[in-house]
C-alpha cells in the first residue's frame, strides 16, 4: 500500500468525489455515468421542484425547469410555490381593509373630523355650565346682600307702623286730608287745643282717647280706583308706647295702629311727643270709611291730630 492510496482498486472507489479534486483527476477520477449519482451506485440523478414530490404516488420525472436569472423583486424561476403547481394546496387571498372615510391610504384611520366636532361640543358644554353657574350665583350673592324683592304680603288691612324720621319717600298724589275738627268722634272722645305742636288747623286735636269705645272715623270721598293705600294718623303720646284698632269700611285690621314713642318724649309730656304713623289698606273707588277705636286689650293714652292717605303701600308721605 503507498501513500495517498488507501488500497482500492481503482481511484473513484477510493473517493467518489476525486473528480472534483485535482489530485483526484491526477489519478484517473472521472465523474458518475449511466443511473448512477455522484459514485453512489443505484442511485438516481433526478431534480424536483419544492413541493412537486407527494408520497405514495407513483414517481414521475418533473418536467425541466428553463434556467433564467429573474429581475430584482420578480419570483425566481428555479423555484415554484406549491400553490402554482397541478394538485397543488389552494389558497385564499385576504382583501386588505379600507377605512370608509379615510383619506385613500388603504387602511382605516381615526376620523379627525368626528373627533374635532366631539371637542368643541364638550368645550361649549363647559363654557355653558361655567356660565349658568355664574349667573345662579350672582342671584344667590342678590339675595345674600339684601337686594331681593323687598314686595310686603300684607293683608286686605295691614299695617307696618314706623318712626316719622324714616329715610323712605314716596311721591303724594293729591289725595283727601282730615283735621281733628272734622272726624265724627265716638265714646268720651272730644276735641282740645291746650297742648301745644298739634299740626291740624287751629292747633286742634281729639283727647279723651284713652277710654275704651272711643273712636274717631273719617268718610273719605273722592277715592280715583280700588287698590292699595297708606293711611297716616298723626298723634302723641306721654313718653310710653300706645296703640289702637283699625278698621276699614266694616272690616277690623289684623295689625293695630301703632302709637309708639317716636319722637322720645319724656314720660308724661305730650307737647315733646307729637309724631305720626301709617298702616298699608285696602280701599274702594269712590267713599270709603276709616276708623280709629280704642278697644279692649288696647292701650290708648294718646292725643290724635289728622289723618291722610297716600297712593300705594309706602313709609313715608314726605
Amino acid at each position: 500500500m503507498t501513500s495517498g492510496n488507501n488500497g482500492a482498486s481503482t481511484p473513484e472507489d477510493d473517493d467518489p468525489f476525486g473528480y472534483l479534486y485535482a489530485d483526484g483527476q491526477a489519478n484517473g477520477a472521472q465523474p458518475p455515468s449511466g443511473g448512477g449519482g455522484y459514485g453512489y451506485p443505484g442511485s438516481v440523478n433526478r431534480v424536483r421542484a419544492v413541493g412537486q414530490r407527494q408520497y405514495g404516488q407513483p414517481q414521475q420525472a418533473a418536467p425541466p425547469i428553463p434556467q433564467q436569472q429573474g429581475a430584482y423583486g420578480q419570483p425566481n424561476a428555479h423555484y415554484a410555490a406549491p400553490e402554482t403547481l397541478p394538485g397543488g394546496a389552494q389558497t385564499t387571498q385576504q382583501p386588505s381593509y379600507s377605512g370608509g372615510s379615510g383619506s385613500g391610504s388603504g387602511r382605516g384611520g381615526p376620523n379627525t373630523k368626528g373627533l374635532l366636532i366631539g371637542a368643541i361640543a364638550v368645550v361649549a358644554a363647559v363654557v355653558i355650565g361655567i356660565s349658568v353657574a355664574m349667573l345662579g350665583g350672582d342671584k344667590d350673592k342678590d339675595k345674600a346682600d339684601g337686594k331681593a324683592d323687598a314686595t310686603p304680603t300684607q293683608s286686605q288691612q295691614s299695617s307696618a307702623p314706623s318712626p316719622s324720621n324714616s329715610n323712605s319717600q314716596a311721591a303724594e298724589e293729591d289725595l283727601p286730608t282730615i283735621d281733628a275738627k272734622a272726624l265724627a268722634l265716638g265714646g268720651t272722645a272730644a276735641t282740645a287745643s291746650d297742648i301745644k305742636g298739634a299740626k291740624a288747623d287751629g292747633g286742634i286735636y281729639v283727647s279723651g282717647f284713652n277710654q275704651v269705645g272711643s273712636s274717631v272715623t273719617w268718610t273719605v270721598s273722592g277715592i280715583p280706583k280700588s287698590g292699595k293705600y297708606t293711611v297716616f294718623v298723626g298723634y302723641s303720646v306721654p313718653g310710653k308706647d300706645q296703640n289702637a284698632t283699625l278698621t276699614v269700611n266694616g272690616t277690623a285690621s289684623d295689625s293695630p295702629v301703632d302709637l309708639k314713642n317716636w319722637s322720645g318724649g319724656p314720660e308724661g309730656d305730650y307737647e315733646k311727643g307729637w309724631t305720626k304713623t301709617y298702616n298699608w289698606i285696602q280701599l274702594n273707588k269712590g267713599t270709603n270709611t276709616i276708623k280709629v277705636s280704642c278697644e279692649q286689650g288696647n292701650q290708648c293714652d294718646a292725643l290724635l291730630d289728622q289723618m291722610w292717605l297716600v297712593k300705594g303701600w309706602v313709609k313715608s308721605s314726605s
